[in-house]
């Protein structure tokens, strides 16, 4: 019949929406796992991203519960979100109690992080730098031995971008310019760099390279990673 799909495609299809579906799952169990340690009275840093998402609806419903907080958002979109789910903001003025985001990878034992694929990686850390205690919330499939699967978002000012990138390049990274300009008016960079042995090492090396404002290798920053997983949540501590 035209238009028929073969069963085998149909197949891949829904197996691939059943897998994110249980992703979504466990991303929800997580955040509401780190929302939990949320109390009236604090100011929460609230990140960006597809698991982030998931904080924010959890924060809400505790609001509408009688939850009192005040959010700094780490993005123009949180912002738009945060409005839309009525948790109330302020600016970054002053000390943050607690910050909750997701990532996109996390080691294992010293919990390092690679963070940045919804492009606000800068915020993000300032935040996180600001904030008592950092908490970061990820399904299982995010968890790793070494950093380095998921490329590095490096976000660079446009100007002399290109040369900004060489210098990466040297650094033994493919790197590729994502069609993205950040809140920040600057680029991003995703930098394959492959299995990262020594993360500490490398992030001190593009804190040092010119035109770069921010990498999303987040070291020795997460306070502990909530992991929702197939057997509940896990909660790792550094």
């Amino acid at each position: 019949m035209r238009g028929s799909r073969p069963a085998a495609l149909c197949a891949i299809q829904i197996d691939h929406r059943g897998m994110a579906d249980e992703r979504d799952n466990w991303k929800k169990l997580a955040a509401d796992s780190a929302v939990t340690q949320v109390t009236s009275g604090m100011i929460v840093g609230l990140g960006t991203g597809s698991t982030a998402e998931f904080v924010l609806l959890a924060l809400a419903r505790r609001i509408r519960e009688g939850l009192r907080i005040t959010g700094v958002a780490t993005s123009e979109h949180t912002v738009a979100r945060a409005g839309e789910l009525g948790i109330p903001l302020t600016g970054l003025n002053g000390p943050i109690d607690i910050a909750i985001d997701g990532a996109d990878e996390v080691t294992r034992g010293a919990l390092h992080l690679i963070k940045g694929r919804g492009g606000a990686l800068t915020r993000e850390k300032i935040v996180a730098q600001a904030a008592s205690r950092f908490l970061v919330v990820v399904d299982q499939t995010k968890m790793v031995d070494v950093l380095g699967t998921a490329p590095v978002p490096v976000e660079v000012v446009p100007f002399g971008w290109q040369a900004t990138a060489r210098r990466i390049e040297i650094l033994g990274a493919k790197r590729q310019r994502r069609d993205f300009v950040t809140d920040n008016g600057n680029y991003i960079l995703d930098c394959a760099f492959g299995l990262i042995d020594t993360p500490g090492s490398l992030a001190e090396t593009l804190d040092h390279v010119a035109g770069v404002v921010e990498h999303g290798l987040f070291i020795g920053m997460s306070t502990e990673v909530h992991v929702g997983t197939s057997a509940g949540v896990k909660i790792l501590k550094a």
